[in-house]
Parts: C-alpha cells; structure tokens; sequence
C-alpha cells in the first residue's frame, strides 16, 4: 500500500533535529522523508506524474519516529505476568519458571507469542530480539500477526546436547533466509546453565558462520561469583577465551562487567542489552550505563520477559535507564535522554543487525511510530526527545507501523487480529497448566 502521512513532525534519528513536512511509504519501504517541497525530485525518479494513495493521513503535527526495538525479550512468558512475583530471582526462576515451562508446547507458546505482539504494539514496539523454547511456533505468530522478530537461541544444559545444536544451526539457516520479517542469532541461556561442552560447541558453531553470539550476562553477582569459583575468570572473560564472541555478538542485562569485561566488549565491538525493569524487579543491581557509554559500547535497551518485569513497555525501560543512572552516579546529567532514545530505536537495530530499519530515510523499512503530542504530558512542547523519555507513555502511541503495515492506530488492533480469541486463548492456557 502507499501512505502519505503530511503536517508531521519527524524525528529522524539520525540527528535530534525536528522535521515539519512528510513521509510516503511504498509497500514495505520508506520513499520519502522531507518538507515536501522538494517531492518533484521524487516524481522525476520514478518517472510518475503522481503517486495514487491508499491513504492520506493527516498528522496533524504529531511526531513520526522509528520504531522502538525490545532488543531482550521471552514472549511466551506472556503466560507467566503477576504469576510468578516478589521472590528472589534463583528461586523465581527454579521452583516457579522452570517447572511450568516444561510443560508449556509450541502451540501454547504460538498464542502466547501473540498476546505479548499486542501489548509491544501498544509501546511502539516493531522489532523483537526474542529468546525462547519454540522457535518454529514463535516464527509464526510474530508472521501472522506482522511483527518483525529476530530470535537467538537460547541453549542450555537441560537439552540434548548434540538435538540442541542441531536444531540451533537448523534455525540459523531457515529464518535468515525464510521471511522478510524473521531473523536468527546464535545464543546460549548463560554460563550458569551451560556445560563447557556446550560453550565449546557454541564457539565452533560462530566461527562456522562467522556469526555474533548472545546470552544473559553478568545479571547477578552471585552469577559472575559462580563462573569465577568454576574457572577462574568472569562469564565474560570465559566466553572470549574460548572465541564465542570473536564475530560480535553480546549480553543481555551485563549488571555486573568489571574493567577488563568492559575492555573487551570495546575490543570485540559487543553490544550490552540492558533491561531496567526487570533487574530492578528481581533486585539484580544497576548496569553502570554511564560507563558503557564513556567506552562507546552499544546499548540497547530490552523488556526482558513479562513474568519478571511484568509489562512490555518501553517508555517505562526509558526513564528507568536514565533514572537509575542518575541515582548510580549521583550525577543527575547521567545518561543524557538523546542516549536513551538513541538506545531504544538506532542501538537496538545495531544490536539486533538491522541496518534497514534504525532510522526514517528514504530506502529504509516503514517501521514507524506516531505519538500524539496533543495531550497533556507532551505540553508544553520544549523539547521532545526529552519529553519522550522522560513524561512519554503508552497513552501516546497513536500508531504502529511495520513492514508497511499499520498494525495499530487509535487504540485499536489491525482488523485482522481477533483480540479477545487471543486473550481467551492465553487464559485458557495458564487455567490448564495451574
């Protein structure tokens, strides 16, 4: 379909500047971004006299800006919001999380995958670095229901070794060539559930593909404190030694990187996923943001899943970022709000290698996020990178657009969802697994 979205103001991301004029979107992809009077160049390009429009919005000087990427996130979890709550995270995870999961499939975990899709869209939500059990049933929920996914494994010692492997590698091969929206990274659930068989394997498997490696690092002391009483050195320090990062890659939550650890994040050009919410929920520490960015490392920012923050929602993780900086450093300059959007929208397609939907441009893919400024905590209108991230919320996404698609737009679902089949679905999932 083509769009025309006119009397906008456009937040690129390539710069903090403000734009007032339009964007045009042909099927998937972003044709035009500027003032609109120089749209007579495009015309010549495509040697049209005009363009047919499916639909003409008016913006009615609204702000258009990229999409945000969750670049941590277990969709299926979905099942698990206000179930599993205030425990600490060994046990959250051992006598709450693990023991139900077992008995979670891949068609639960298809519909789960699809109440979670809803709730990202509500945030501004068009990219998704999801870790979780069925690879194949999430491919086809995030499809059916438009939303762009990049999943990494998430291998542990639980599997079968050589099936787990093997079914990694399958993966890798099939949805980085299967779907314009799909995508897949190589990854392991972290230090502390994998044998040195496994990481070993791991490594071998990278440098196969020459691909980036990602996994939950350095969220706990106690995690770190273990890697280090087993062999001697960090998580961190382990994985390098053993060439799992020699191609990129990164870790998710990185609480707790010491010098060396952050030395080699620069060295191996790795990215760092924070997740704000989540670490705080589960009392995991504050990721020394402030540092990470002095050394120039990316950072992005995730969810993690909804049993452990409860909510998919990224303006939350925003102030949370800047917010517990500042209260790290005791510095209330830390972590300036520009950084912190950066981190949601161009760091997170960084991480997550997608280089054709960081920023609005003309050749980019139309991932586009509107957010209403005619509401109270978006005036007066000073600054509005700032008042994004540090007044904005989810009141204030007035569409989602991915892949060219408008998915959600006025507080309402794309006509081809049957929302309340989907909430149907997932209360009748947790009432035959309780």
């Amino acid at each position: 379909m083509n769009y025309r979205f006119y009397n906008a103001r456009i937040l690129t991301m390539i710069n903090a500047d403000i734009l007032e004029g339009e964007v045009w979107v042909q099927n998937e992809k972003i044709l035009y971004v500027g003032d609109g009077h120089d749209t007579d160049t495009v015309y010549e390009k495509l040697n049209l006299n005009s363009i047919i429009w499916d639909r003409e919005i008016d913006c009615e000087g609204n702000l258009l800006l990229p999409g945000f990427k969750d670049a941590h996130t277990h969709s299926g979890m979905t099942l698990l919001r206000s179930y599993a709550d205030d425990l600490p995270l060994h046990d959250w995870l051992t006598k709450q999380v693990f023991p139900i999961e077992a008995r979670m499939d891949g068609e639960m975990i298809y519909h789960l995958t699809k109440l979670a899709v809803l709730e990202y869209l509500t945030s501004g939500i068009t990219a998704i670095f999801d870790m979780y059990l069925t690879p194949d049933t999430i491919a086809k929920a995030c499809v059916d229901m438009g939303m762009r996914c990049v999943q990494v494994s998430g291998m542990n010692g639980q599997e079968n070794f050589g099936e787990a492997l093997q079914k990694t590698e399958q993966c890798y091969l099939k949805y980085n060539n299967d779907d314009p929206l799909l995508s897949y990274f190589i990854g392991f659930h972290a230090e502390y559930t994998c044998s040195k068989e496994l990481l070993e394997s791991v490594a071998k498997l990278a440098h196969k593909y020459r691909a980036p490696v990602f996994t939950h690092l350095a969220e706990t002391k106690s995690e770190v404190d273990g890697c280090k009483e087993r062999y001697g050195m960090s998580p961190t320090k382990l994985f390098d030694s053993l060439g799992i990062f020699d191609y990129g890659g990164g870790g998710y939550h990185c609480v707790y990187l010491d010098e060396e650890d952050m030395e080699i994040f620069s060295k191996r050009g790795l990215s760092v996923v924070t997740n704000p919410g989540s670490n705080t929920k589960l009392a995991s520490g504050i990721a020394p943001i402030s540092d990470y960015l002095t050394r120039g490392i990316n950072v992005a920012i995730g969810t993690d899943g909804p049993a452990s923050n409860n909510c998919l929602d990224m303006f939350r993780e925003m102030f949370l970022v800047t917010g517990l900086a500042k209260l790290r450093e005791q510095d209330a300059s830390a972590v300036d709000a520009w950084e912190v959007l950066k981190m949601a929208t161009v760091n997170g397609a960084k991480a997550m290698n997608l280089p054709n939907a960081d920023v609005l441009a003309e050749g980019k893919l139309a991932d586009i996020v509107m957010i209403d400024l005619h509401q109270p905590n978006m005036q007066p209108i000073n600054n509005i990178p700032k008042n994004l991230v540090y007044s904005g919320s989810k009141q204030n996404v007035k569409m989602t657009m991915i892949h060219g698609r408008i998915l959600y737009e006025n507080g309402r679902f794309s006509d081809s969802y049957d929302v309340e089949a989907i909430y149907r679905k997932a209360n009748e999932i947790i009432d035959s697994l309780r």
